[in-house]
């Protein structure tokens, strides 16, 4: 009986070989992003040919996230839907985010898409401790590059929310609330959350 002996490429030689197949930096384009998100549980954003890893989220992020999510649902059901990350919102052609949470005020709102959302009417982003900048300055950018009626900002660092509202194409500061504030929405009418206990919610 002759035996079939096979030999396995070097991982240096077939990382090589991937590398090779992958487009380069500045070279992806909007199908390629997706098709790549599609098959890792990595959470990555695109910019205009460019795709960015950002960081798994710690503890405390999903702690504040879950809170949120609870809140949004108990205020917008039935009548509108909210998601949390990672799901893939468009800013516009060459441009996709991955917020931690987005909102819909009307559940058959056709911007709402499977395999990702064209737009949303809040989002919400906790801030992450390896680069604040992102959410604080360049997605308050790209989240009103799309129209984003509203952007609400959680900082775990000094426990604030802050809310912004599209005015024209800019945003303006709705409020920024602290513990011992209830936060409010331009948007959503009789919305209103205890600030301390969201930044709780780690505790709990």
């Amino acid at each position: 009986m002759t035996e079939t002996i096979t030999k396995a490429t070097p991982q240096a030689a077939l990382d090589a070989l991937l590398c090779d197949l992958l487009p380069r930096q500045g070279c992806w384009s909007d199908e390629e992003y997706l098709w790549l998100t599609d098959h890792t549980n990595r959470l990555i954003e695109f910019t205009d040919g460019h795709i960015e890893e950002l960081p798994m989220p710690t503890d405390t992020h999903q702690a504040i996230l879950a809170f949120l999510y609870d809140l949004f649902c108990d205020y917008i059901r039935p009548r509108g839907v909210v998601r949390f990350a990672s799901l893939r919102l468009c800013i516009r052609e060459g441009k996709f985010r991955e917020p931690d949470l987005l909102l819909l005020r009307d559940r058959s709102d056709p911007r709402r898409q499977d395999r990702f959302w064209l737009g949303a009417d809040l989002v919400v982003e906790v801030v992450s401790a390896d680069c604040p900048q992102r959410d604080l300055v360049a997605k308050r950018t790209d989240y009103a590059e799309a129209g984003i009626p509203e952007y609400w900002i959680a900082d775990p660092r000094n426990a604030t929310i802050r809310v912004l509202a599209l005015e024209s194409e800019t945003y303006v500061e709705h409020g920024v609330f602290a513990r011992g504030d209830a936060a409010t929405s331009r948007l959503l009418d009789g919305l209103s959350m205890d600030v301390g206990a969201v930044f709780d919610a780690p505790e709990s």
